[in-house]
């Protein structure tokens, strides 16, 4: 896969707002966060619709952040009709990976994923569905 670097232009208000957005969400780097962006946008172009899909939540974070666990859990509390399962693995002293097997309606998931993701501090976040109807 070929990487290809090209300039961007914005005018100073969106620069402004995607430097809130890489600070708000925890990202790395502008390039992260438009990453981020037009993957999300692909992926809800895609999944604006009632189809049943089956699909996981990845969820990559520092463990040593104790808001970051409550969080996640007061998110699924709302979201408990299309979890089927919700694990944590211990990576290391630091990291901690979350995975959410998830089943329903695809803007459902898609909603919930979104919400886990923007927490801030996750370090990588994604969602993988497929059609099951």
């Amino acid at each position: 896969m070929a990487l290809k670097r090209f300039g961007v232009s914005l005018e100073d208000n969106l620069l402004e707002a995607l430097d809130r957005f890489v600070e708000t969400n925890g990202f790395s780097n502008r390039s992260q966060a438009i990453r981020f962006l037009i993957e999300k946008n692909l992926a809800e172009t895609k999944w604006q619709c009632n189809h049943i899909v089956a699909g996981t939540i990845i969820i990559m974070y520092d463990q040593n952040k104790k808001d970051i666990a409550a969080k996640i859990v007061d998110i699924q509390q709302c979201y408990q009709d299309v979890i089927l399962s919700s694990s944590q693995y211990y990576l290391n002293d630091n990291f901690c990976l979350h995975i959410a097997t998830v089943t329903g309606e695809a803007h459902r998931l898609t909603e919930l994923s979104d919400k886990l993701i923007a927490i801030r501090g996750i370090k990588h976040g994604k969602l993988v569905m497929s059609r099951a109807d």
